[in-house]
């Protein structure tokens, strides 16, 4: 299995080097790919219909908050169900709750089970994490410009363990890859992972003594093509 993140990941690095990768995936019968972004399902969904790209069995979307299958993008219900019942449809109470607090902008994309804002680090008050957090979600903040609230305990690598154990793979066959703070959750399995060269300097920081962590020093694709050999 490779679960990678997209942007500045999947998609990430030199052209040579993302076709290098895209060609070495799509050409081996024994590898299970699985997208595991912040972006939505149409995003991806125009993604995939792009030349050349590989196509995912499935898509953990939404910063692990929505799982699709990747052949007929539909959700996998059996997975969403745990992730619906926690978030409870609290769209709009969480928007009520930030509603005029200072360094945040609401996205304008709608999302099923989290709310998203981008965020300004010398404006975001601390005050408004501890809200989030104390009403029961969870607060991610990555790249220094995405905050997201999610479900508690809902995380990209929480959605991706339980979809590996429901595959029944061994999960020293999996290899997950990322770049910001919104991929340390990955990390956090114990799966083998890489963080790629241009990772955020957080992430770099976080991952540094992770015993199953590999940290490139090649940005994007060719990170993970390192991390292929590496492993």
């Amino acid at each position: 299995v490779l679960a990678t993140d997209l942007d500045g990941t999947f998609l990430g690095g030199e052209a040579e080097h993302r076709r290098a990768l895209y060609r070495h995936v799509s050409s081996r019968q024994d590898v299970l790919l699985i997208f595991v972004t912040g972006r939505d399902i149409d995003f991806v969904r125009d993604l995939i219909a792009q030349p050349d790209m590989p196509r995912p069995r499935y898509i953990i979307g939404d910063v692990g908050t929505s799982v699709f299958d990747g052949h007929t993008l539909a959700p996998v219900a059996e997975l969403e169900t745990q992730i619906a019942a926690a978030w409870n449809d609290a769209g709009e109470r969480v928007k009520a709750m930030l509603a005029g607090e200072s360094g945040i902008v609401l996205q304008d994309t709608p999302f099923r089970h989290r709310v998203s804002y981008d965020y300004d680090p010398a404006s975001l008050s601390p005050r408004s994490v501890a809200k989030i957090e104390a009403a029961g979600f969870d607060c991610l903040l990555s790249a220094d410009r995405f905050l997201d609230v999610l479900p508690r305990g809902i995380s990209k690598g929480v959605t991706l363990k339980r979809l590996v154990e429901r595959l029944a793979i061994d999960p020293d066959l999996v290899l997950v890859a990322g770049d910001t703070m919104n991929d340390l959750s990955l990390f956090q399995t114990g799966f083998k992972g890489v963080a790629v060269g241009n990772s955020e300097p957080r992430l770099a920081k976080a991952v540094q003594r992770m015993a199953n962590v590999h940290s490139s020093r090649l940005a994007g694709a060719a990170g993970i093509a390192d991390a292929i050999h590496h492993f």
